[in-house]
């Protein structure tokens, strides 16, 4: 079901950038489309993903990935996750910011539609997700990535 180009409130809560102790595991699929026409996936955490409002969202990347070459080149991405027994999926068109520090790639992002499917008999408990071995030195860079971004 089409959500609109607006991400809805709990979304935008989800990835506010505050509580990233809570947000441990949560993955999103950073899907994005190659020099060869093919699609690529990128992983990312919530302290990679900063949502500014129900439409603009803020990325950091790894400054020489395929995904960072990729978004630069078209400018197009679809976020791809799952939330409150639903999966989502974003679009989103971006522009390169300035790099921030660690050093990171980061991209402006604004929300060009959302989806969220879901069915009446059944429902998502989880997406891909992740443990973290030593989660408070991760979830302190983080916070300092999530401050980076949220400066702009």
């Amino acid at each position: 079901m089409s959500e609109g180009a607006r991400l809805p409130g709990d979304v935008v809560a989800l990835l506010d950038g505050n509580d990233l102790d809570a947000r441990v595991g949560l993955t999103i699929e950073l899907v994005t489309t190659g020099i060869d026409g093919w699609p690529g996936v990128a992983l990312l955490s919530a302290g990679e993903v900063l949502a500014l409002g129900d439409s603009a969202i803020r990325l950091a990347l790894w400054p020489d990935s395929r995904t960072t070459a990729n978004l630069f080149r078209s400018g197009r991405g679809l976020l791809a996750f799952v939330h409150g027994g639903a999966a989502y999926t974003v679009r989103v068109e971006t522009s390169r910011a300035a790099d921030l520090p660690g050093p990171l790639a980061a991209f402006d992002g604004r929300v060009a539609g959302v989806r969220r499917d879901e069915v009446g008999y059944a429902r998502l408990t989880s997406g891909i997700t992740f443990d973290l071995p030593d989660a408070p030195a991760v979830v302190e860079r983080w916070r300092g990535t999530i401050e980076a971004l949220r400066a702009g």
